[in-house]
């Protein structure tokens, strides 16, 4: 008696049957897996452009910015040679200058003037040559003034009596015209002014007294 066949185009039925339900976990994981790096990554993202950000900020208001350099006459200054007669004032000053740059760049300026008054009468120049005072520097300038009393003064007797005291009140006015470069591509033009009161002591042959705006 012959077997009967199975009936052809029916696949057997699975083993397991919790396989299927099994890859799906698998695939959800996966996925949730995937979707936490993402969440990483974007993190560490917004992060990273934040501190870009900061960084920035803290380069522009500091590096980039620019300070306008400080002109100011220092302490060290003496009379090297000095003539005095009742009609007549002859004196050498040695005097040195000071220009502090702040910035991160250097301060290139042109040549200038430095100018003596007393009580408004012009008694002394010097010229201050064209340099430059270094990022974050002060640049110290030595100069030499020729003091010498006009005859408009040599005749007054306010002039006078300040020679026998033996203290000249004195002013000295100067101005820089110049630009401060940062990282060799950013420029700006910066002027500086010095405004100095001081008191020559003619028997010390000091300058004392300095202040400068």
């Amino acid at each position: 008696m012959a077997e009967k066949e199975q009936p052809a185009g029916h696949p057997l039925a699975p083993t397991n049957g919790y396989s299927r339900s099994d890859e799906e976990a698998a695939r959800a994981s996966d996925r949730e897996l995937r979707n936490k790096k993402r969440k990483k990554w974007a993190i560490y993202i917004i992060v990273f452009i934040i501190f870009q950000c900061g960084v920035i900020a803290l380069f522009t208001l500091t590096v980039m910015k620019f300070r306008t350099p400080k002109f100011r006459m220092r302490s060290v200054n003496s009379l090297e040679t000095i003539n005095v007669q009742a009609s007549s004032f002859n004196a050498k000053l040695s005097t040195e200058l000071g220009i502090k740059n702040t910035n991160f760049g250097p301060y290139k300026y042109g040549a200038s003037n430095v100018f003596f008054h007393y009580k408004g009468e012009q008694v002394g120049s010097a010229i201050i040559p064209k340099s430059k005072a270094d990022f974050r520097r002060t640049k110290k300038v030595k100069v030499q003034v020729d003091l010498t009393a006009p005859p408009s003064l040599a005749s007054s007797s306010e002039w006078a009596s300040a020679i026998k005291s033996g203290v000249l009140p004195l002013t000295s006015q100067s101005r820089l015209t110049g630009k401060i470069e940062i990282m060799f591509i950013f420029k700006k033009k910066r002027a500086i002014n010095m405004n100095c009161t001081m008191d020559l002591h003619i028997s010390s042959k000091q300058l004392q007294n300095i202040n400068c705006k």
